[in-house]
């Protein structure tokens, strides 16, 4: 773990971190997790064994990042982000349940692919996948997968609008978008439920 920063409250059981990363208060991060290099882990973070976590992923305060849940290069996690793996759940402990847990055909994956963000008090309900460069809006329910570059809002969670690679929102003209932030160029679908990039703009 060369280059790593551990707050000396935090409780760190795996070795699997790159360079640059850093780990605050509070944060346990248990055996068999997989962290890339340059992320930033806010306190009181819980992150469970068989979470991956990419490079330069933002986790604010408050998070837990349970097994079965990937974080693509580049993702940003609000405060208090609820994420789930089970879509049955019952306690291992219960009689009636206990068949069930004796393998892990149980776990339903979570996949948040690089640079989308999610909202902070936002709902992530297993088995669904968050697009490249999506929005998940502050306290929205994702029951469904999320297109690239979607901003979602609401329960359950709705397309509302579309942005751009650098988070501003994109204002369609005949279905061409350019940032004005960034200048890259998107075009809408002709059934208007995704988009996709372009290019750059012309200096």
């Amino acid at each position: 773990m060369n280059q790593v920063f551990i707050h000396p409250t935090a409780l760190v059981e795996s070795s699997q971190i790159s360079s640059g990363t850093r780990i605050w208060a509070f944060v346990h991060v248990m055996p068999d997790v997989v962290i890339g290099a340059n992320c930033n882990i806010g306190d009181h973070c819980f992150i469970e064994s068989g979470a991956i976590i990419g490079d330069n992923v933002t986790i604010k305060n408050g998070n837990m990042i349970w097994e079965g849940v990937t974080l693509e290069e580049g993702v940003f996690v609000g405060p208090h982000v609820f994420f789930t793996n089970d879509l049955y759940p019952r306690s291992p402990r219960l009689i009636q349940a206990q068949a069930r847990y004796r393998d892990h055909q149980w776990l339903c994956t979570t996949l948040v692919k690089r640079g989308a963000t999610l909202g902070a008090g936002a709902v992530i309900l297993a088995d669904h996948t968050i697009g490249e460069f999506a929005m998940i809006g502050a306290g929205a329910v994702v029951t469904r997968d999320v297109p690239p570059y979607a901003l979602v809002t609401g329960n359950p969670a709705r397309v509302k609008k579309w942005v751009c690679q650098c988070g501003k929102p994109l204002k369609f003209y005949k279905g061409v978008a350019t940032c004005n932030d960034c200048e890259l160029t998107f075009i809408q679908n002709t059934d208007a439920m995704s988009i996709a990039l372009v290019s750059m703009a012309t200096p």
